[in-house]
């Protein structure tokens, strides 16, 4: 029982001289410290950070329903009826409704928005996708071709002020075709049926700047003839894999698959992928760090020498000269984890708020992910 109190006697006397060894070397030991807290820090700020990013695509992938499959044709297939039935006839086929899509501009205050429209049954979409909600109003009935669901941003001006509200006319600027190489725009008008709730960022497609509205509307508003493509339910995110082969296998390159469920499988591969490059990449700032840390050591070695022979001389082991060098570099290493783990969190937390822009074209996604 002695000999362990007074081993733990011994460490705090360690403690207290390093200490003192530290405070009387400032410049050195803050600089090491400095070298030992890159590692901690790099580390957490990148693991947080890609964690953070990755999780976040794979939550908006899934956010579209991983049960659903969209299906555009290529630029020289025509989809028709008979696809759509041969689509609703595979087995463990919830439902599969054709849609169209254009982009278009609406006038919102003196701003004009890019806004997409969605030609389809508006509560099929509403089913199939999770996430948006209606803030007011109903979603247009599939015989009201005049009536749209329109997106919070399209509805709202930046400060939050209504622009367009129930019932309220929208002038709808789209692309209709290409003449002498110039692209040529018609103006339509549609009627809010109903506004969705702010669903915030995503990636495939922003609600909050798209306009819904029922299938007939492509054709007899927008001038649509041939469908954009038909999106297809399944009853369960397991049959989506064996429909995505049947399809492929029958078309070929006549249609595109575009499977959320394999999008976000993907991006997770993909993501511990980058995950492990950022930990190689990491431990370069580690090694840095322990080289920083054993030179320090060994040039204070160096330079306690007379010291060292002082403490053997009056009976210290080589055991407890090791300790009480140690010491030093546990203390500093201590410090440094400390510190460093500290702004790596701030590091992390700083580039999620500042989120990341993807462009595409003239739109333009900023991705805020929580680390």
């Amino acid at each position: 029982m002695s000999g362990i109190l007074s081993f733990f006697s011994f460490l705090w006397i360690s403690f207290k001289m390093a200490i003192r060894t530290l405070g009387q070397r400032k410049i050195r030991s803050v600089l090491t410290i400095l070298g030992i807290l890159i590692g901690p820090a790099v580390i957490i700020t990148i693991g947080a950070v890609v964690g953070g990013y990755s999780q976040y695509i794979i939550n908006q992938v899934s956010s579209l329903g991983q049960n659903n499959i969209m299906i555009p044709p290529s630029s020289d297939y025509t989809l028709t009826n008979d696809d759509l039935n041969f689509f609703r006839s595979q087995p463990n086929v919830d439902r599969a409704e054709p849609y169209y899509l254009t982009q278009a501009i609406v006038k919102r205050g003196d701003k004009d928005l890019q806004v997409y429209v969605y030609c389809t049954d508006v509560e099929f979409i509403l089913q199939s996708i999770g996430g948006i909600k209606i803030e007011s109003g109903e979603a247009p009935s599939s015989s009201d071709i005049l009536g749209a669901l329109i997106g919070y941003k399209i509805a709202y001006d930046d400060n939050n002020n209504l622009v367009y509200g129930i019932g309220d006319v929208v002038p709808v600027k789209y692309y209709a075709s290409i003449k002498n190489g110039i692209p040529q725009y018609k103006t339509t008008n549609v009627i809010v049926r109903g506004i969705t709730a702010e669903y915030g960022g995503a990636l495939f497609f922003s609600p909050d700047q798209t306009i819904f509205t029922p299938l007939d509307a492509g054709q007899k508003i927008f001038g649509m003839k041939e469908w954009s493509g038909v999106i297809v339910r399944m009853t369960d995110p397991a049959y989506v894999k064996e429909f995505v082969n049947t399809v492929r296998n029958t078309y070929g390159d006549k249609v595109s698959v575009i499977s959320f469920s394999a999008i976000a499988d993907v991006v997770s591969s993909i993501t511990a992928a980058v995950s492990y490059v950022n930990y190689v990449a990491s431990l370069s700032a580690v090694a840095v760090a322990v080289a920083g840390t054993t030179a320090t050591m060994v040039t204070s070695v160096i330079e306690r020498t007379r010291e060292i022979g002082v403490m053997k001389a009056i009976g210290y082991t080589n055991g407890k000269v090791i300790i009480m060098i140690l010491s030093e570099s546990l203390l500093m290493s201590f410090a440094a984890a400390a510190s460093g783990s500290a702004l790596g969190v701030l590091g992390a937390l700083y580039l999620g708020r500042s989120g990341m822009m993807i462009k595409a074209g003239t739109t333009s996604i900023t991705l805020s992910a929580h680390p």
